[in-house]
C-alpha cells in the first residue's frame, strides 16, 4: 500500500479539455498529461475539483481515468477524486472503480448539506473502513461550506492507517500548523492552494496538489522541490515571480483561468461546460499580459 511518501512534491489536478461540441478531448488530455509529467510534476490527480467532475457523467468519468493512465503508462502515481455529500453513494462509487494502477482516492469534505463534526468524521470513517487504497482527504471550506476541524482530521488520521494524508485549501494557517504539530507519524499535510505552497511547506507541508502546475508546470515543480530542499531563497524568487499569474488563475474561478491559459499555450481549447463560463474579456488579456511578462523575466 502506497503511504504519504509517495505524494511528495507536486501533484497536478489535470483539467478535462472539451472540445467547441462539449465533447471530451482526449488528445488534448493525453498531450497534457505527458506534457506536466515531462515537465517534472511528481503525481497526478485525475477527476478533482479541476477537471470539472461534478458535470462529467459516469461513461465520461471512466473515460478520463483510461486516458490519463494510458498517457501515464505507469510513470507517476495516480490518485482519483472519489468524494460528495452522499456517504452511501460514495461507498458504492467505491465498491464498482477499478483500481488497478490508482494508488489514492482524493475525497473532499462534503458539501450543502453542512454536516457537524461528529457528522464529517462518520463519513470519513465509514469511507475508510470500504476504501482498497489509501485516502487523502481534502478540506476545502470555500467550497462545501464546512470545515473539517483540525481536531477531526487528527482523529481520523489517528484512527485510520489507510487515511494518509490532508490536502487542506481552508486557508486557516492556525489549523495548519495545529495539524502538522499534532500529526502521527504516517500522516501528511499537502497544501490546496497554489499561492500558499511555499509558507506552508515552510511550516512543515510535504508538497501541494496544485492548478497551476497545469499551466507551468516546470516552475512551479521546481519551487516545491527547491523549498523541501530548503532552497528558500531561491524559491521565494520562484514565488514570488509566479504569484501574479497564480493570482489570475483564481480571479474568475478555478478551471476558467488554468483553461484560458492553457488555451494560450496551445494545449487546449478554451471550453467549459455551463454553469462554468470562460473568463472574460479583461481577465483573458490580463492573462496573456502576465504570461508575456514572466517569460521575459
Amino acid at each position: 500500500m502506497q503511504t504519504a511518501s509517495h505524494f511528495r512534491g507536486t501533484g497536478v489536478a489535470l483539467i478535462t479539455p472539451f472540445r467547441s461540441d462539449g465533447s471530451i478531448d482526449v488528445n488534448s488530455l493525453a498531450t497534457l498529461t505527458d506534457d506536466v509529467i515531462t515537465q517534472g510534476v511528481d503525481y497526478l490527480v485525475m477527476l478533482g475539483t479541476t477537471s470539472e467532475s461534478p458535470v462529467l457523467d459516469e461513461a465520461e468519468r471512466l473515460l478520463v481515468v483510461n486516458t490519463i493512465k494510458e498517457a501515464n503508462n505507469g510513470r507517476l502515481p495516480l490518485v482519483i477524486g472519489i468524494g460528495g455529500n452522499d456517504t452511501s453513494f460514495l461507498i458504492d462509487r467505491i465498491s464498482h472503480t477499478d483500481f488497478t494502477g490508482i494508488d489514492a482516492i482524493l475525497s473532499v469534505a462534503p458539501y450543502y448539506n453542512k454536516p457537524t463534526q461528529r457528522g464529517l468524521y462518520a463519513h470519513f470513517d465509514t469511507i475508510a473502513a470500504r476504501s482498497p487504497v489509501p485516502i487523502i482527504l481534502y478540506n476545502v471550506p470555500g467550497r462545501t461550506s464546512s470545515n473539517l476541524s483540525a481536531e477531526t482530521t487528527l482523529r481520523l488520521a489517528n484512527a485510520h492507517s489507510n487515511i494518509i494524508a490532508i490536502k487542506e485549501a481552508s486557508g486557516n494557517l492556525d489549523q495548519i500548523m495545529n495539524i502538522i504539530a499534532h500529526k502521527p507519524p504516517h500522516f501528511e499535510l499537502i497544501s490546496g492552494d497554489d499561492a500558499l505552497t511555499f509558507p506552508m511547506i515552510c511550516l512543515g507541508a510535504t508538497g501541494v496538489i496544485s492548478v497551476a502546475a497545469n499551466a507551468f508546470p516546470k516552475e512551479f515543480s521546481t519551487m516545491v522541490r527547491q523549498t523541501l530542499a530548503d532552497e528558500t531563497a531561491l524559491a521565494l524568487k520562484l514565488h514570488y515571480r509566479m504569484l501574479p499569474l497564480i493570482d489570475l488563475l483564481f480571479v474568475e474561478g478555478n478551471p476558467a483561468g488554468v483553461k484560458a491559459f492553457l488555451a494560450e499555450k496551445g494545449m487546449c481549447q478554451n471550453q467549459l461546460r455551463l454553469p462554468l463560463v470562460s473568463v472574460s474579456d479583461t481577465t483573458l488579456q490580463a492573462i496573456k499580459k502576465a504570461w508575456q511578462q514572466f517569460n521575459t523575466n
